[in-house]
């Protein structure tokens, strides 16, 4: 009796000390969370309810009394809403150094989807993972084209189209891929390992995952000068093949498209109307983070034309950091202008040079990993804000952590600054996005709502507080407000602490 009341104590007691709870065991297998405003997840108003959680699952919801001996959560009037899903991360490197989840849960982030643009670990790789190590996050996956082409080709021999041979060989490792779990295809077309594929084997590949129930999730060919292109080549992926279809990180990053996110949308809309199931993700942020090469389109690194159409349509170089470079990592942190002027160049000419400097040290260190990352400015806000309120796109980070802000703040980030501030989604409308729909959108069942049956996956959040605080200068900052993280019925975060448990499961696809 004496652990009971002193566990619901240290509990009430975490808005006066937040480390309070750390020490508190947090295997107890039933609690009650009270006084709070439950927002399910479905889309539906905010209500007042309590929630019975037993072991990993939601058992009870609704008017309820506190059982003998169970251990008692008082909301303190906040709002209880399902973890939130990440259909787009990179989180999984960070999470394997570093189990303690801050990058993921301080921004509310209880499942990540990884294998995205078309590269990834092979469903047995993760299985070992799982066996070897902790996780305080759930993980799923899809199967990468890239990686397949890298299996089957060579890596060093991907600036062509597959042989028929090749492209049989991918099908049936994709088909292993599909039956020990993957979600199914993902695609990195605009990036070189898939660029020079073809259509076709995009297409086969696809059927293939389709005739196991599964999905296919795509960082387009092109997000700018191509933009239209790209679009029809997965809608047409999505009517060939009757399988849902999913946009990466949907953006226009084309400053002579910006401001035509409607008539993006418009095609969008005219697909599902013929009955393709397309939908996206979006970040909130008006730039991503990528390698220096997505800015060359045609792929020709030592040509100025390309270099000067890129300063001039595809990014900003003066809002345009890098942020990693191994070869000069005094570069690291400043803008592609305030670099162009340290060389005394213009910046088209340093983008040559960045790209070729970082090529000649990749291959004097072939082990070395991420040679260079820069967050590229090339998105409108206008742009942002409409693809964010399309109804059928949710909410993704495609972060990993550090670099780029969205790795620790994309969530926190909508909550923040379009719904509290900026009116631009209801409060139940963003975590249906982040939620509900997110589930929906990636076949995922038993989460994203919180319902009777369901894993206790769980956010308590302040709505009145809850933002983020990570920028490209400070780019592992913790949001504020999101009060407590649970993920399969154990509080694994309390007020930007880890409480040390390791939950975490791998997702895989339910038929």
């Amino acid at each position: 009796m004496f652990k009971i009341w002193s566990y619901f104590l240290v509990i009430l007691c975490t808005c006066l000390n937040p480390n309070a709870l750390l020490a508190q065991s947090t295997t107890d297998k039933d609690h009650l969370i009270r006084n709070i405003s439950l927002i399910d997840g479905t889309g539906r108003p905010a209500y007042t309810a309590s929630v019975r959680v037993s072991g990993n699952r939601i058992i009870a919801i609704g008017d309820l009394l506190p059982k003998k001996n169970e251990s008692v959560i008082d909301g303190k009037g906040l709002i209880l809403t399902p973890g939130f899903l990440d259909s787009h991360s990179h989180h999984l490197s960070y999470l394997r150094k570093n189990p303690e989840p801050l990058a993921t849960a301080n921004q509310g982030i209880t499942t990540i989807v990884i294998g995205q643009d078309g590269s990834g670990y092979l469903m047995d790789t993760l299985e070992s993972f799982f066996l070897k190590e902790r996780f305080a996050v759930n993980i799923a996956s899809y199967t990468g084209q890239t990686t397949l082409r890298e299996m089957v080709m060579g890596k060093d021999d991907l600036s062509r189209k597959s042989t028929r041979e090749e492209l049989e060989k991918m099908k049936d490792l994709l088909k292993v891929e599909m039956k020990k779990g993957s979600l199914g295809l993902s695609t990195g077309l605009e990036y070189e390992g898939a660029f020079f594929s073809s259509k076709d084997e995009v297409k086969d590949l696809a059927i293939m995952a389709a005739s196991f129930n599964g999905r296919y999730i795509s960082h387009i060919r092109s997000e700018d000068l191509n933009l239209n292109d790209a679009l029809q080549e997965i809608i047409e992926i999505g009517r060939v093949t009757h399988m849902p279809v999913q946009i990466s990180h949907i953006k226009i990053a084309n400053k002579d498209d910006w401001g035509s996110a409607g008539k993006v949308i418009s095609i969008l809309e005219k697909a599902r109307k013929e009955g393709i199931r397309i939908t996206a993700d979006v970040y909130p942020y008006t730039y991503w983070n990528s390698t220096l090469r997505v800015l060359f389109p045609d792929k020709q690194f030592t040509n100025i034309k390309s270099a000067e159409l890129a300063v001039e349509k595809l990014f900003d170089p003066m809002e345009s950091v890098l942020v990693r470079y191994a070869p000069m990592p005094a570069y690291e942190g400043k803008t592609v202008a305030e670099i162009s002027k340290i060389r005394n160049e213009k910046p088209a000419e340093t983008l040559i040079q960045l790209v070729a400097i970082a090529d000649d040290f990749s291959r004097k260190n072939p082990d070395s990993e991420s040679v260079e990352a820069i967050a590229g400015k090339s998105m409108h806000e206008n742009d942002v804000r409409s693809f964010i309120q399309w109804p059928y796109s949710n909410i993704c980070s495609d972060g990993n952590a550090g670099g780029h802000p969205r790795g620790y703040g994309a969530f926190t980030r909508v909550l923040g600054k379009y719904v509290r501030e900026g009116n631009v989604l209801k409060m139940e409308e963003a975590i249906h996005k982040m939620t509900g729909l997110t589930a929906e959108n990636l076949g995922i069942r038993d989460r994203g709502i919180i319902a009777v049956g369901n894993y206790a996956d769980l956010v308590l959040l302040d709505p009145s507080s809850v933002t983020d605080h990570a920028t490209l200068q400070d780019s592992h900052a913790l949001s504020s407000g999101i009060e407590m993280v649970w993920v399969n019925g154990k509080i694994t975060y309390v007020k930007q602490k880890s409480t040390g448990d390791y939950p975490g499961m791998l997702l895989k696809r339910q038929d």
